[in-house]
């Protein structure tokens, strides 16, 4: 049995399946990246939920792990070399899985680097541009006054799903007809804007119908429905 005593979350998160890849998360749209591409993959893992009322992220436990302080996080007791590998970021840990299982990324170069600026544009763009959204039309942000900053993102949400929407003109997916971690990356942040967000409307969602098309498509995903959903509330 893989022996994880030597990495502190697992004293705070104690592994009770040790030779399963260990989760650290929240169904967030980046938490939920990892827990549905574990369950795309098949691969088996055991999720941990981190307690932001209670601060968990701040733990000296988790920051042993991920020292900026932000979910997911896995710990893999069977990385590279057969050595556990810890690692955070959602990007870089749906890269690593789909690296490890041969799943959801092409095989060739051209289209995996095609993937990768998909990926990318959902780090760089689509996720803390509807963060920024979130915050100033559903939590502190809607106290200000002052409308530019929200408009500011609202704007550039819009200019984003443009962009996402003409690229999935006669399209399944991102990549065409084949469903990719840029998929398991993007839509989650899809849904939170139109749902948890409450900032559909805002945006005007309904401008953008390859979007809520193939939104539609990921959320009927049996593995989506599940991961959706991990680790569960206590």
């Amino acid at each position: 049995m893989t022996d994880l005593s030597r990495f502190a979350i697992t004293r705070k998160w104690p592994a009770r399946h040790p030779d399963r890849i260990q989760l650290y998360s929240l169904p967030t749209p980046n938490g939920v990246k990892v827990s549905i591409m574990l369950e795309e993959t098949g691969l088996p893992y055991e999720p941990h939920r981190v307690d932001f009322s209670a601060n968990d992220q701040m733990s000296p436990e988790f920051l042993s792990l991920n020292p900026n302080n932000k979910i997911p996080a896995i710990l893999d007791p069977n990385g590279p070399d057969g050595k556990p590998l810890g690692l955070f970021e959602s990007g870089a840990i749906l890269l690593y899985l789909a690296g490890k299982t041969g799943q959801f990324i092409p095989a060739d170069t051209s289209g995996r680097y095609e993937t990768l600026q998909w990926l990318m544009f959902q780090m760089g763009g689509i996720g803390p541009m509807f963060g920024q959204l979130g915050f100033f039309n559903k939590f502190a942000g809607k106290d200000i006054e002052d409308k530019r900053p929200r408009d500011r993102y609202v704007a550039e949400s819009r200019r984003l799903l443009i962009v996402l929407n003409q690229h999935l003109e006669n399209r399944d997916w991102i990549m065409g007809k084949t469903y990719t971690i840029a998929d398991i990356a993007t839509f989650p942040w899809i849904r939170n804007l139109i749902g948890f967000y409450e900032a559909g409307e805002l945006v005007g969602i309904d401008d953008f119908p390859n979007v809520k098309r193939v939104l539609k498509g990921f959320l009927a995903r049996p593995a989506v429905a599940r991961g959706l959903t991990i680790p569960a509330a206590i």
